[in-house]
C-alpha cells in the first residue's frame, strides 16, 4: 500500500526533525521551515498530501496565515491540519479551530499521541469535515530555542534582580503588541516581518545592563537616594557598552536593535530621558516602543519597592503623562490596545530553559529507540549552547530530579566547589554537607517547600566552604511543579552567586554605622540598642556608668582641636581597657562616654576600681573624669529610665566638686541634667 504524506511545518529544525523521526517508518515526510515555503510545497504538492502538521507561530507568515491561504484555494476539504505549539491558550486553539484545523498538538511531543493522533485525522477526515470541540486542556511549556542567548542572559538579570521571569515574558509580549498596532495605525514606521521579530526578541535584553548595578541598590525596597539612582541610571548605557563590544566581534542586526534598546530605552519624547536627552523621533523606534512597555509592567508588576498598580489605574497614570511623555501615536496604540492587554498578558506562560529540559527531550525520542543523527545532532547542538552560557555566568547552578533523587550541579560550579557534578541522594551526602551544611541544605529545602506557583522564587545567604575557604554565596532557587498536576514538583533548578566581598563590605559598613568614628568605640544609638535587649533578660544586675572628662575645654583651648580629639582617643583606649570584653563601650557625645556593665557582689568596689583606672595624664595634660552610676534593676528596667538616673547622678558628682563619682539616689530625682538633651 502506497504510503501517505505528511507535510511538516515548522520554522525550528528540531521539531521538524523529531516529527520526522516519529511518522517516517509510516509516512513519506515533506518538510517547510517557514509559511511562504509550506505554501509553496502545498501549491504544487496539494494532490499527494494526506495532513499538515502546521505550526502556529512562526516569523513572516504564520500558520494562522496558512490556514487561511488553505482554506482561500479550497485545500482544507480535502487536507487535514493539526496544528502543533507551545501556546496553550484557549484563544489560540479556538482561532485554529475556527480557520479549519482539525487538531491540536502540544509540545513537548509524545510519540505515541502524534502517531495516533495523525493516524486518526487521516482516516476519521474522510468521512467528516472537522473534529469540533476538541480543545486541548494541557498547560505547556512555550518553545525558547530560538534566541536562547537571549532568553538566557536576560533571565541572569531577572534573577538578580529578584523579580519574577514574567517581566521579560511581558516586555516581548507589550512590544510585540504595540509593534503590530502601530503598523495598523500608520505607515510612519514600516517594518519588516523580519525586522519586528529581531526587535521583539531584542526586547528582553533591554536591562542586561542592570547586571552591574550593586545588588543593595536594585533590590532595595524603600526609595533610593539622588546617588543611588544615578548609579541605576547607568544601566542603560552598560548595556550598551555590551552590545558594542560584541558589535565589535559579530555585525548581526539583532545585536544592533539591542544596543538601540539598551541605551535609548529610558529617553522620553519631550528630551527629559537618559542617558542623551534624545527628543522625538531621534529615539530609534523599537527603544521607543520598549520604554513605554517598560514602563507599563513597571506600574503593574509588584515590585520590592511598591505593590501593582490596577491595569486601568496604570493606563490613566501614562495616558496623563505622569510617567513621562511618550510618542504619540504610541500612546494611541496603548489606548487602542488597552482593553486587551491584561488578557493578552495572562495567556502568555514562561518556559524555562535548562540542561533538564534538553535531557527531558532527548530521552522522549530515544525512549523509542528512533533517533536520527540530525536528530542526536541537533540535541547535542543544544546541550553544547546551554553548557557555554552556563559558564559564561560565572554562577553556580543546579538542578534536583525528585523521581531520581539526583542532584547535578553545572561543570563549572562543581569545579569551583570540587565537588563531583552528579551527586546522588544530597541530603545524606556528606561530601556536599562539607561544602553546604546540612542545616543550610534543610533552610533551602524548607524555603522551597514553602514556595508556591504563584510565588515559586525561593532562597537565602548562605556560607559554603569552597576548597577551605568559607564564602559567603546568595542562592536563588524555584520548583518545577507537573504540567497536569500542579500539586506536584518535579524537580529544582537554581544557582549560588559568589556574593562574598559585597558581605563583607555590608558587615564593614554595619560596623561603620555603629561606632564612632574617631573613638572606635560604640555610638549612642547602637549602645541604646543593645542595652534595651540586655535589660530583657531576668534575673541579672547591671550597671550604667555616665563619664564626662572635667576641664575638656581647657584642653582644646590651650593646645587646639586636634590636641582635644587625641586626648578622647586616649580616654578611649583608658575605658575600653577598664571594662570586660562583653561590656558596652560608648562615646555618646562630645567628651562623655557611658559604660554599661553586668555585675555580680559588690558593686561599689567595681566602681571604684573604674573610676580610678580612668585617671592618668595625656602628655601634660591631666585626664580626670566626673562619673554617675546607676542600677539595674533598682533604679529602673527600661533603658530611658536608667540613663536619666545615671544622668542625675553624674550632675550631682559635678556639683559636688567633680573629679568624683555618685551612685543615684532618690534625692537627685529633682537635679537638673547633664546629658539628656544629647539622649534627646
Amino acid at each position: 500500500m502506497k504510503k501517505g504524506t505528511v507535510l511538516i511545518v515548522d520554522d525550528t529544525e528540531m521539531n521538524r526533525s523529531m516529527l520526522a523521526d516519529m511518522l517516517s517508518e509510516e509516512y513519506d515526510i515533506l518538510e517547510a521551515s517557514t509559511g511562504a515555503e509550506a505554501a509553496k510545497v502545498l501549491q504544487k504538492r496539494n494532490d499527494d498530501i494526506s495532513l499538515v502538521l502546521l505550526d502556529i507561530v512562526m516569523p513572516e507568515m504564520d500558520g494562522f496565515e496558512v490556514l487561511e491561504l488553505m482554506e482561500r484555494n479550497g485545500w482544507l476539504n480535502r487536507i487535514p491540519v493539526i496544528t502543533i505549539s507551545s501556546e496553550t491558550a484557549s484563544a489560540y486553539i479556538d482561532h485554529a479551530y475556527d480557520l479549519g484545523a482539525s487538531d491540536y498538538i502540544n509540545r513537548p511531543f509524545d510519540e505515541k499521541t502524534v502517531q495516533r493522533r495523525v493516524r486518526n485525522t487521516i482516516m476519521l477526515y474522510s468521512k467528516q469535515k472537522a473534529l469540533e470541540g476538541m480543545v486541548a486542556e494541557q498547560m505547556v511549556e512555550k518553545e525558547r530555542n530560538n534566541f536562547l542567548m537571549v532568553e538566557i542572559l536576560s533571565n541572569i538579570v531577572e534573577f538578580r534582580n529578584g523579580e519574577s521571569g514574567l517581566h521579560v515574558l511581558h516586555i516581548r509580549t507589550l512590544t510585540e503588541i504595540f509593534l503590530r498596532k502601530l503598523q495598523e495605525i500608520t505607515d510612519k514606521y514600516p517594518l519588516p516581518a523580519a525586522r519586528m521579530a529581531l526587535i521583539i526578541n531584542a526586547s528582553a535584553l533591554h536591562d542586561v545592563g542592570k547586571i552591574s548595578i550593586p545588588e543593595e541598590i536594585l533590590n532595595k525596597p524603600g526609595r533610593l537616594t539622588d546617588e543611588e539612582f544615578a548609579v541605576m541610571k547607568t544601566h542603560s548605557m552598560q548595556g550598551a557598552s555590551i552590545m558594542q563590544d560584541a558589535l565589535q566581534r559579530h555585525e548581526e542586526e539583532l545585536i544592533q536593535i539591542a544596543y538601540n534598546i539598551c541605551r535609548w530605552h529610558h529617553e522620553r519624547w519631550d528630551g527629559r530621558g537618559y542617558p542623551d536627552g534624545l527628543q522625538g523621533d531621534d529615539i530609534p523606534i523599537e527603544a521607543q516602543v520598549v520604554a513605554l512597555a517598560d514602563v507599563y509592567d513597571a506600574l503593574t508588576s509588584e515590585r520590592v519597592y511598591k505593590p501593582a498598580y490596577p491595569h486601568e489605574e496604570a493606563l490613566r497614570m501614562i495616558l496623563r503623562g505622569e510617567c513621562g511623555a511618550f510618542n504619540p501615536l504610541l500612546m494611541q496604540c496603548l489606548q487602542e490596545a488597552g482593553p486587551h492587554l491584561e488578557e493578552e498578558l495572562r495567556l502568555r506562560s514562561l518556559s524555562d530553559v535548562s540542561e533538564a529540559n534538553i535531557r527531558a527531550l532527548s530521552s522522549q525520542v530515544i525512549a523509542g529507540g528512533k533517533v536520527s543523527s540530525r536528530t542526536l545532532t541537533l540535541l547535542e547542538q543544544e546541550r553544547i549552547k546551554y553548557q557555554f552560557f552556563a559558564s559564561m555566568s560565572n554562577e553556580i547552578q543546579f538542578e534536583y530530579n525528585y523521581q531520581s533523587d539526583m542532584l547535578t550541579i553545572s561543570e563549572w560550579g562543581g569545579v569551583r566547589l570540587g565537588l563531583s557534578t552528579l551527586i546522588e541522594h544530597p541530603e545524606g551526602n556528606g561530601e556536599l554537607h562539607r561544602v553546604f551544611s546540612l542545616e543550610d541544605f534543610l533552610d533551602l529545602k524548607h524555603r522551597l517547600n514553602c514556595a508556591t506557583p504563584e510565588k515559586p522564587i525561593a532562597g537565602g545567604m548562605y556560607c559554603l566552604n569552597v576548597k577551605g575557604e568559607k564564602r559567603w554565596y546568595k542562592a536563588v532557587a524555584r520548583p518545577i511543579w507537573q504540567a497536569d498536576a500542579p500539586d506536584e514538583v518535579t524537580g529544582i533548578i537554581g544557582k549560588f552567586v559568589d556574593d562574598h566581598e559585597e558581605q563583607l563590605r555590608l558587615e564593614q559598613l554595619r560596623r561603620m554605622a555603629e561606632q564612632d568614628s574617631l573613638t572606635g568605640l560604640s555610638n549612642h544609638a547602637s549602645a541604646r540598642s543593645w542595652i534595651r535587649r540586655a535589660l530583657t533578660a531576668e534575673g541579672k544586675q547591671y550597671a550604667m556608668l555616665l563619664l564626662d572628662l572635667d576641664n575638656f575645654k581647657a584642653a582644646n583651648d590651650a593646645y587646639g582641636h586636634m590636641f582635644g580629639d587625641q586626648v578622647l582617643q586616649h580616654v578611649a583606649h583608658m575605658v575600653k581597657n577598664s571594662v570586660r570584653g562583653g561590656d558596652i563601650a560608648a562615646r555618646i557625645g562630645g567628651d562623655e562616654f557611658l559604660l554599661f556593665i553586668e555585675y555580680k557582689g559588690d558593686i561599689k568596689a567595681l566602681a571604684r576600681r573604674i573610676f580610678d583606672a580612668l585617671h592618668g595624664n595625656y602628655k601634660s595634660f591631666p585626664i580626670r573624669v566626673s562619673m554617675g552610676i546607676a542600677l539595674a534593676p533598682q533604679d529602673g528596667n527600661a533603658y530611658e529610665t536608667l540613663f536619666h538616673a545615671a544622668d542625675r547622678a553624674l550632675y550631682a558628682a559635678k556639683k559636688r566638686g567633680r573629679d568624683r563619682y555618685c551612685f543615684y539616689d532618690s534625692s537627685m530625682q529633682d537635679l537638673l541634667s547633664v546629658l539628656s538633651s544629647i539622649d534627646n
